[in-house]
This record gives structure tokens, C-alpha cells and sequence, in this order.
């Protein structure tokens, strides 16, 4: 018996043991029509084996790509596209350098020094006042949502100070938003608590809609019951019952 501990490795897994092996075969065989029909006849295959991927643009172009790669690229057939480089195909792409800057106060972003440093060029003006006190609440919001405990403004305002160099102050008549009213901007609606609210709604007894409701079951059980009485009762084999 062979395990697959003394086979070899797959070299793509995905389309498993079987068409490893033809591939292999294919490689073998030494007429070159009858080698190329089975290469056609096995990517076909391969194509059945992924249905989800049948609408793919290139797919028999990366079906012939993955034939070549199972074969040692030793497959030498007329197929509809060449074979892929070997070189390209195991070379490593460059590394991409991840952008490294040094912000005060990671916790708040970077965007939002951007827009701090935008708005310090500005001159003295009711619209900067306007912009410092949103970019001052936008402070406050981001604070919360790393620390739900609440905040006073005095830090905001040092916060604010230390990440515009001390060009943008708060005011001292400038009152920011209430811990509680952010934190139930961010908090998520209750579907259920809703659902329970409207359920009672129905129950109510002070609810027209509720009673009206009521009347009208207790009238389908009225009737319901009249013509029981009329028809009399029956057993499960439809006779009347004395």
C-alpha cells in the first residue's frame, strides 16, 4: 500500500493526486498530437473541477499556466498560450516600504493632523472658531471611543494646544459636547427594545388599536364556537358525537 508520506509533495494541491499523476504522464508521452490532445482534455478537466470559476476572463490561461507548473515546465505541446517564465514565477517582489511618520498622540490619527495644520494657517475668523470647536468635539469623540470613562474638556484643550504647537486654543466661554450625548451618538440601536416597546404598545388596554384588536378575536371565537354547536361535535372519523 502507498501512503502519502512516501509520495511526493503536490505541487498545486488544489486540483489533488489525480491530475498530478496525468500531468506527469502527459509529460511522458512521446507523440506530439496525441500529447497535445491530452493536455487540452486535462485542462477541460481541471476547468470541471471549479465551476465557481468558469466565468473568469483568463481562466484557460491560468488553467495552461497551472498545467505547465505541474509539469516541470518539461510540457511541450501546441497549447493556446506559452508557457510562463520560470525566472518571473519564483522571483520575489520588491518589498513595499510602509509609511512611517511621527505624530504626537497616535490614538487620534493622522488625518486629523492634517487638518489641524490646515486650519492653523488660517486667519483669525468666525469660521476658524467654528472649525477649532468640530475639531475639538472630534477630539472628544475619538478620546471615548479608546477610553469610555469620561473626559473633561481641559485635557481636549491640551490635547488640542499640543498638536497644533499652541496655534489653536479653545476659547474659554467654548463649551464642547456632553460625554453622554457622544457616547449615545455611538452607541447602536436596539432592534429588540424596539420591538418590546411596540409589543406592549398592542397590548395595552388605553390603545384603541389593542382593543379593537381584542373585540374582533373575541368575535372569530364567537363564531367559531356557534358553528360547533350547530354542526355538533365529530370524532376523528368525521361521525357526530352524542
Amino acid at each position: 500500500m502507498e501512503y502519502n508520506t512516501t509520495r511526493p509533495d503536490l505541487i498545486i494541491s488544489e486540483y489533488g493526486r489525480n491530475i498530478q499523476k496525468m500531468a506527469e504522464y502527459i509529460v511522458q508521452v512521446e507523440d506530439r498530437e496525441r500529447r497535445t490532445r491530452m493536455a487540452h482534455a486535462l485542462v477541460n478537466i481541471m476547468a470541471m473541477m471549479h465551476p465557481d470559476t468558469r466565468d473568469t476572463v483568463d481562466l484557460k490561461h491560468k488553467l495552461w499556466d497551472h498545467l505547465y507548473i505541474m509539469c516541470d515546465f518539461k510540457l511541450d505541446v501546441d497549447a493556446a498560450f506559452p508557457p510562463p517564465s520560470q525566472q518571473d514565477l519564483y522571483t520575489k517582489p520588491d518589498r513595499i516600504g510602509y509609511p512611517q511618520e511621527e505624530i504626537e498622540l497616535r490614538p487620534y490619527g493622522k488625518l486629523i493632523h492634517k487638518i489641524i495644520k490646515e486650519v492653523s494657517k488660517m486667519d483669525d475668523s468666525p469660521e476658524r472658531e467654528v472649525l477649532i470647536k468640530n475639531i475639538a468635539n472630534h477630539l472628544k469623540k475619538s478620546y471615548l471611543n479608546w477610553n469610555r470613562d469620561s473626559v473633561n474638556d481641559e485635557l481636549i484643550a491640551e490635547h488640542l494646544e499640543l498638536l497644533s504647537n499652541g496655534k489653536l486654543k479653545l476659547s474659554e466661554d467654548m463649551h464642547l459636547s456632553h460625554t453622554n450625548e457622544i457616547l449615545g451618538r455611538n452607541r447602536p440601536s436596539n432592534n429588540r427594545s424596539k420591538k418590546l416597546q411596540s409589543g406592549r404598545q398592542q397590548n395595552n388596554p388605553n390603545n384603541p388599536n389593542s382593543s379593537n384588536s381584542a373585540s374582533s378575536n373575541a368575535n372569530n371565537r364567537q363564531q367559531g364556537s356557534g358553528s360547533n354547536s350547530q354542526g355538533g361535535r365529530k370524532d376523528f372519523r368525521g361521525r357526530k358525537r352524542p
